[in-house]
């Protein structure tokens, strides 16, 4: 009996082997070309702002003059959790929504600008709800 047992162990081995070799497998072949360090996307790549929906354009627009804005939450600080805009101190950047047609909530559009209020040294437009940033032009 006692091979038996050695048999029944030698099994279990080799099963929990190729399972671990399948992960592994499935592991690199998701990662295949990744660093595994996600780099963040370049928030300078720019958007002219005759290229932004109207909706984007009026708020722009609000953003210049003070308001007034459609939402509560306009206007408050922008942490870049993400940090996909380059980094400033806290405070620094605050966010606007971009009303989605057809949307009743707030939506995933935002413009977010870094500066002074009225006078902001740039200004971002996320449409993905701060998954990606086009810097804005004029």
């Amino acid at each position: 009996m006692p091979g038996k047992c050695l048999l029944l162990s030698h099994r279990s081995v080799v099963a929990a082997a190729a399972w671990w070799v399948a992960l592994v497998v499935v592991v690199v072949a998701h990662g295949a070309g990744s660093t595994g360090v996600h780099a963040a996307p370049d928030a300078s790549r720019g958007i002219a702002l005759a290229d932004l929906p109207p909706e984007a354009r009026a708020v722009y627009a609000r953003i210049g003059r003070g308001g007034p804005f459609a939402y509560e939450r306009d206007g408050v600080v922008f942490g870049n959790r993400e940090q996909l805009l380059p980094a400033k101190p806290r405070g620094y950047y605050h966010e606007y929504t971009v009303r989605t047609p057809g949307e009743k909530t707030r939506g995933a559009r935002r413009i977010v600008c870094g500066g002074p209020a009225t006078k902001p040294e740039a200004c971002y437009y996320t449409d993905d709800h701060y998954q990606s940033f086009r810097r804005i032009r004029e």
